[in-house]
């Protein structure tokens, strides 16, 4: 074996070890994010959510050309935005976008399609023109894509159902409120689809109250922005 020959196979070797690195570090990051978004108090979030956007920026940093990094500096940047003031609020949530938007172009079926859905989710919960970007049609159409890519997705049903139910499509949410209650649970994420089942369980029970943070959080950032045009 020839010295370029054992290069190119040391090179394809370690492909495999790479992206189960990049994996178990994509794992810790949602595990993490979900036990401080589940678990802490507001004041805890603040400290902890910095440092877990660093880890994310780094991991992103060392992988540029993977999608999954990206997806998961955006979740961490939207989150933290909710303890932002209206205008820097407005710049985060936009750079969450633009890391999602270029997630998709670089693997659009990347952690089964969650940058769509993720995006989706911004663009019904934040609010529309001339404040920000929300448009519920383009929502609609990035969760649906979600969903085609992962049927059987807690989240992605949960966020569609979300999502209809605040477009007063009542019976179509409750089918996929429904839908998200009853599928497994990931043996490797039990908080996050736990949480999440519980919450669509809130849902069905009371449909016209529905009992999701992000929405309420988002919408009241931009109060002063909306109302300092008028």
């Amino acid at each position: 074996m020839n010295k370029t020959t054992l290069v190119v196979f040391l090179l394809l070797l370690s492909l495999p070890l790479r992206a189960s690195e990049l994996a178990t570090s994509i794992a810790s990051l949602e595990s993490a994010w979900a036990q401080i978004y589940y678990q802490s108090s507001e004041s805890q979030q603040k400290q902890q959510y910095p440092q877990l956007l660093e880890k994310a920026a780094q991991l992103a940093g060392q992988h540029p050309n993977a999608a999954e990094p990206k997806i998961w500096q955006a979740t961490i940047l939207a989150t933290t935005a909710s303890f932002q003031q209206p205008l820097a609020a407005l710049a985060t949530i936009s750079e969450a976008k633009l890391l999602l938007e270029e997630a998709i172009r670089l693997n659009p079926t990347a952690l089964e399609g969650v940058a769509y859905l993720t995006l989706g989710t911004l663009y019904y919960m934040v609010p529309g023109w001339p404040v920000s970007f929300g448009d519920p049609q383009k929502a609609e159409q990035l969760l649906k894509t979600s969903l085609r890519i992962n049927p059987n997705g807690i989240d992605a049903n949960y966020f569609y159902a979300d999502y209809l139910l605040q477009q007063d499509r009542i019976g179509e949410a409750e089918s996929y409120f429904r839908k998200a209650a009853q599928l497994p649970i990931r043996k490797q994420q039990p908080l996050a689809d736990s949480q999440l089942q519980h919450q669509a369980r809130l849902a069905l029970v009371n449909t016209q109250q529905p009992k999701v943070k992000g929405q309420n959080k988002f919408l009241s950032l931009f109060t002063t922005v909306t109302y300092s045009g008028e």
